[in-house]
């Protein structure tokens, strides 16, 4: 492998693509509906990793989830165990990722500022 792709990084991939499967058909909680995981940090050592999460809904509905998936983690982190040979397996953190929302944010201003500025030209 290359020294720009390093094994954390591997790892923490990994993590993601299991950790999708097990939520989306293993996790029978009804406050976990339909999430996106964005993005996985691993430690240096392994021993904790960050899940970052999307969903719509409001900051209520975010934090409802969160604390949902924060119960669940001792569930997700043995099916983690079982899929993935690792000697520690990391203890998860799930946090909800607003970059997607803050892209599509400044993407709306842009293209109201677009708009505006063709507007303007056109009146002239």
């Amino acid at each position: 492998m290359p020294k720009d792709y390093p094994r954390s990084r591997r790892i923490a991939e990994q993590i993601q693509r299991e950790l999708s499967g097990i939520i989306r058909l293993e996790l029978k909680d009804p406050r976990v509906g339909m999430i996106t995981l964005t993005d996985v940090e691993v430690t240096q050592d392994y021993a904790h990793a960050k899940v970052f999460f999307t969903l719509l809904g409001n900051a209520e509905k975010i934090e409802e989830t969160r604390e949902a998936l924060q119960h669940a983690a001792g569930f997700l982190r043995s099916e983690l165990a079982r899929r993935i040979k690792l000697r520690t397996v990391p203890q998860l953190q799930f946090k909800h990722d607003v970059s997607v929302e803050r892209g599509m944010r400044l993407s709306q201003l842009i293209d109201a500022a677009v708009a505006t500025d063709t507007d303007r030209s056109s009146e002239k």
